[in-house]
């Protein structure tokens, strides 16, 4: 059973919605990298729908943090994971690879297209040459999958970039979907909010003394869902992997001796300490469902992208405005967050995965 965060009165999905113009989600990323615009929330100066905000970009993120602060990064690497392929009997047919499945085996959990017209046998001829067999249906969309050599190799050999599909544009290099911090790979989809960051921007927060350490949690299916079920509850979030080395976790102890703040890049990080907090585990399954009220026990600060309507990432960040408002309910930190989204849209800021920044304090 997937982990809740609250027992909160149900709030429904509906009310997590909101009016995105087409032409405000970014179609290429800002260059450079950290060129970004970056959105301030202060949260214990925000009132219901008023948020107390300013105005910056994301090159000027140093002004915005403090000497001490540690900054905790999710450092997966996106996998090339989506396999155009011709079918058997004839026909195109496509798999995008999620994750191993943690059943033990050596089966890997993925989308397929067309999935109705695939039986379970079926073989697919990737470009390389590879072939792929589709497996069973797993009941939420996904398929098992199986490959005939090392799937990173086949991957590598045959794979492509797998941009979300509100990106239709598809010129940007490969590497602008990876953070410049990006080591083991095993994500389907980019831990967005890093993607801001260039090398020099983070030799700069050093010199400022802003310390760095990272975690790992592979992205996974949810990253595309949206909310399920007329109620948030309803919703069930997929299992991801996830470790927090020990170079991590003894940053982390040594922040809250010294009082200073742990800034989360990206909602993955957030799920991840939370996760480790709450279990005081160094790695395993997360399935932790953040939604507001959450009594966030490791984080203090936020970098974050502006998140789609009716997602579990927009709950999240909610959540995360709660707990740092007096005395505020999970829809007037909504009316927060969302007001600060109107002003956002409002000012050209741009949304979603190549989008502009939002830090949280």
């Amino acid at each position: 059973m997937p982990e809740r965060s609250n027992l909160a009165p149900r709030l429904r999905v509906d009310d997590f919605d909101y009016a995105l113009p087409t032409a405000a989600i970014a179609q290429v990323p800002a260059e450079p990298r950290d060129a970004a615009r970056l959105l301030v929330l202060d949260r214990l100066a925000s009132s219901p729908g008023r948020p107390a905000l300013a105005h910056s970009t994301f090159r000027e993120l140093g002004e915005e943090l403090r000497s001490g602060d540690l900054l905790v990064v999710n450092d997966s690497r996106v996998l090339p994971a989506r396999l155009p392929a011709r079918r058997t009997a004839g026909g195109a047919a496509e798999v995008l690879v999620l994750r191993i499945l943690p059943d033990g085996s050596d089966r890997w959990q993925g989308l397929v297209r067309p999935s109705r017209r695939i039986a379970v046998g079926d073989l697919l001829t990737l470009a390389s040459g590879d072939r792929i067999e589709v497996g069973e249906r797993l009941g939420d969309g996904t398929r098992t999958v199986r490959f005939f050599r090392d799937p990173m190799s086949v991957m590598a050999a045959a794979g492509e970039m797998p941009l979300p599909p509100y990106i239709r544009e598809r010129g940007s290099p490969p590497e602008r979907y990876q953070t410049v911090y990006a080591q083991p790979p095993g994500s389907a989809a980019a831990p967005t909010a890093g993607l801001h960051f260039t090398p020099e921007l983070l030799a700069a927060l050093e010199a400022r003394g802003v310390r760095r350490a990272s975690i790992t949690l592979h992205v996974g299916l949810d990253t595309f869902r949206p909310l399920e079920g007329t109620f948030v509850d309803e919703h069930v979030i997929h299992r991801e992997w996830y470790a927090v080395p020990v170079a991590t976790r003894r940053a982390i102890a040594r922040i809250r001796r010294e009082r200073d703040r742990v800034v989360a890049v990206g909602t993955t990080t957030v799920r991840v300490l939370e996760t480790a907090a709450r279990h005081r585990a160094a790695s395993g399954w997360s399935d932790l469902y953040i939604t507001p009220p959450h009594p966030f026990a490791a984080v203090d600060a936020l970098i974050t992208n502006f998140h789609l309507p009716r997602s579990s990432l927009l709950l999240l960040v909610t959540a995360f405005v709660q707990a740092g408002m007096r005395d505020a309910d999970p829809y007037q930190a909504r009316d927060t967050l969302l007001g600060a989204y109107r002003e956002a849209l409002a000012a050209g800021y741009r949304f979603f995965s190549f989008g502009d920044a939002m830090l949280i304090r």
